[in-house]
């Protein structure tokens, strides 16, 4: 028997992460509800992102040009690389403000319960761009989770980076402001503590 397209949609809606059959199903009615031109612009839009998109030839961010507008940006400190797991976690430190280096993207963590290694991540790419005489970069900031899988991840990348004479640090990890010192867990107030810096 051949799914309808209604179920076909349900099916391509729930492989999305965070959404499940459900929720697959509410989107899809949703979207046959809405206007004609609202389900044509969001078929455009998925079709040109996939079209148009491709990852940056320094950083292997996701941009439409290549490199990438904070790597063409002349004003950023090309000596400052900070490393993250996926994309999105640069939109997060870009919201956040302060930080004005250059940054490279992994696109995953090491995970060997999930068969993700080395290869399977862009560290092959940041060894090369931290090689002796390939830039002048001159500090990585490890900012990948405080998961046990982005632990892992910074710890093999930290070994791998302090041969090639490149400074490497690690984002710090504690209480987040306005949190409660009695609902955090004791792995992140023993880093609170052990972060600590004078004031």
């Amino acid at each position: 028997m051949v799914a309808s397209p209604i179920a076909r949609l349900v099916q391509q809606l729930a492989k999305l992460p965070g959404v499940g059959e459900k929720t697959a199903a509410r989107l899809a009615f949703h979207i046959l509800r809405a206007p004609a031109e609202d389900a044509a612009a969001l078929a455009a839009a998925i079709a040109e992102v996939r079209q148009k998109i491709r990852s940056c030839s320094i950083c292997c961010d996701l941009t439409e040009t290549d490199p990438c507008a904070i790597c063409r940006d002349a004003r950023r400190d090309g000596g400052l690389v900070c490393v993250v797991a996926q994309p999105q976690d640069v939109l997060a430190i870009e919201r956040a403000g302060g930080y004005h280096g250059r940054y490279h993207v992994l696109h995953g963590v090491l995970s060997p319960l999930d068969g993700i290694g080395p290869d399977d991540l862009r560290v092959a790419e940041l060894v090369r761009r931290c090689g002796a005489g390939a830039s002048d970069v001159g500090e990585v900031i490890l900012a990948t989770s405080s998961t046990v899988e982005g632990e892992a991840t910074a710890v093999y990348l930290a070994k791998l980076l302090r041969p090639l004479g490149v400074k490497t640090s690690r984002i710090a990890t504690g209480v987040p402001i306005g949190g409660e010192l009695e609902y955090a867990d004791q792995v992140t107030l023993a880093r609170a503590i052990d972060g600590r810096r004078e004031m």
